[in-house]
């Protein structure tokens, strides 16, 4: 059944193999089909993957093979929730390793440009719980750019 909601995610021609590399780093995710352009179209001919439809963590995505005009942007993001640092370093070293980007505080951009936070639960629950213990992790947390669990939690500990 096709869910009511689904993120549209528009790639230059690259749908198909952003939503396998996600597929392949994320649990719960797939690729679950590849449509072909019953036609041309502006930035394609008949037969070219068109659009994919595909999950990242459970997520449904369909990514669009538009063409160049529109690119990623930080206003768009999948925060990705991680329990420890050993899961941070996997889904950073996947993406930041794979022709990604890393940027500051969590952040960083796969080789298509789309832009990930990949936070730890510690930090999220340090600025939950406000007052000094979420000031000292965000000060902590300005210093970054992977997540480095065990400041955060001293940070938290004072």
């Amino acid at each position: 059944m096709k869910p009511k909601n689904t993120i549209c995610l528009w790639f230059n021609k690259d749908a198909e193999e952003a939503a396998q590399f996600y597929a392949a780093i994320f649990p719960d995710s797939k690729v679950t089909a590849v449509h072909r352009a019953p036609g041309d179209f502006p930035t394609g001919k008949a037969g070219d993957v068109l659009t994919v439809e595909f999950t990242v963590l459970g997520i449904p995505c369909l990514g669009l093979n538009g063409g160049p005009m529109f690119k990623h942007s930080e206003a768009f993001s999948f925060q990705i929730a991680t329990d420890n640092q050993e899961e941070t370093d996997r889904y950073w070293n996947a993406i930041v390793g794979n022709g990604g980007q890393e940027s500051d505080c969590g952040w960083c951009k796969d080789r298509w440009g789309l832009s990930f936070q990949i936070t730890p639960r510690t930090l999220t629950d340090a600025l939950a719980a406000g007052g000094a213990e979420a000031k000292r992790a965000f000060a902590a947390m300005m210093t970054m750019k992977k997540i480095d669990v065990a400041t955060i939690d001293a940070a938290r500990r004072g």
